[in-house]
C-alpha cells in the first residue's frame, strides 16, 4: 500500500517536546517541527528570549529528577499524549585538564544532564507511546561519543557515548512495540555559545577569533567541509527523522559533522 504524505504539513496533529529548545540547535529543531505542523512544547531553565514563538514553554532544570517528572506530568495532563520526544538538552561545564582536574560533582552533574535526563523522560513518555504503538524518540548525542577530547570534555564525551549505547538498546526493546528510537551525533555547531567559547579562547591565547576557530577545528582533527554546522542543518535532519518519510529508520546513530570523524 502506497503511503500518502503531505510534505508541507507532514507533522500536523502531532505533539512534540524539544528539551533545551530555547536556543541553538534546540531552538532550530523546535522551529522546524513547528513549521511542519506539529504542536511544539519546549523546555529550558530560563524563559526564551523574544517570546515562545507559538510554542508552549515549561521552565525546568532537567538535571533534577523532580523537574523531569514535572515536565512529564504537565505534558500528559495538558495534551494526553506525546508523539515526538527530542532529547536535545546537553551540557558541558566541567573544567579542562584531564581526569585529575575533575571531581565527583563534575561527573555527576554532567551525567545527570546528558544521560539521566533523557532516560527519565523516555521512561515517563514511553508507556503511552507503547500503548498507542506509535511514537518517535530522538537522542541528540555528539561525535564526542565516539571521538572524545580527553583534555577538555571528558565527562561530556563519556555521557554522550553512554547515550548512544542506551539509545540503541532502547530501540531494540521498543521498536517491536511501535516506537522508533534514533540518535543524532552532531559535530561542532555554530551557535552563540560556541562563538562565546571562541571569544574566550582568543582572549586567553591573545589571538583572533578566526585563529581560535582554526585551533578548535585542528583539535577535532579538521572538518573537511571547512566550517561548523549551522543549527538549521541539524534541525533539518531531525525534521526528516521524526517524519513519516523515515518510517523504517530506527536504532541508528546519525553522524552529522561535515566529515570530522575520520573513520567509517
Amino acid at each position: 500500500m502506497t503511503q500518502q504524505i503531505n510534505y508541507s504539513n507532514e507533522l500536523s496533529g502531532k505533539i512534540a517536546l524539544v528539551t533545551g529548545g530555547t536556543k541553538g540547535a534546540g531552538k532550530a529543531i523546535a522551529d522546524r517541527l513547528l513549521q511542519a505542523g506539529a504542536k511544539v512544547i519546549i523546555t529550558a531553565r530560563n524563559t526564551p528570549e523574544g517570546g515562545n514563538g507559538g510554542m508552549q514553554f515549561i521552565a525546568a532544570d532537567l538535571s533534577k529528577a523532580e523537574d523531569a517528572q514535572k515536565v512529564i506530568s504537565e505534558v500528559l495532563s495538558t495534551h494526553g499524549r506525546l508523539d515526538i520526544l527530542v532529547n536535545n538538552l546537553g551540557s558541558s561545564t566541567s573544567p579542562a585538564g584531564g581526569f585529575s582536574a575533575l571531581n565527583d560533582d563534575d561527573w555527576i552533574s554532567t551525567l545527570q544532564a546528558n544521560l539521566l535526563a533523557p532516560v527519565r523522560l523516555d521512561r515517563g513518555f514511553l508507556p503511552q507511546m507503547i500503548e498507542r504503538k506509535s511514537g518517535v524518540i530522538i537522542h541528540i548525542a555528539s561525535i564526542q561519543g565516539i571521538l572524545p577530547l580527553y583534555d577538555s570534555t571528558l565527562p561530556y564525551a563519556a555521557s554522550k557515548a553512554g547515550l548512544i549505547n542506551y539509545s540503541k538498546s532502547l530501540s531494540n526493546e521498543v521498536t517491536p512495540k511501535g516506537v522508533r528510537v534514533l540518535a543524532v551525533s552532531p559535530g561542532w555547531i555554530n551557535t552563540k555559545a560556541s562563538m562565546a567559547f571562541l571569544g574566550e579562547i582568543a582572549r586567553n591565547s591573545n589571538s583572533t577569533v578566526e585563529e581560535a576557530q582554526k585551533s578548535v577545528m585542528d583539535a577535532l582533527g579538521g572538518i573537511p567541509y571547512g566550517r561548523p554546522a549551522q543549527p538549521e542543518e541539524i534541525a533539518e535532519l531531525v525534521g526528516f527523522l521524526v517524519s513519516p518519510r523515515a518510517s523504517y529508520l530506527t536504532g541508528t546513530n546519525y553522524v552529522i559533522d561535515g566529515g570530522t570523524v575520520p573513520t567509517i
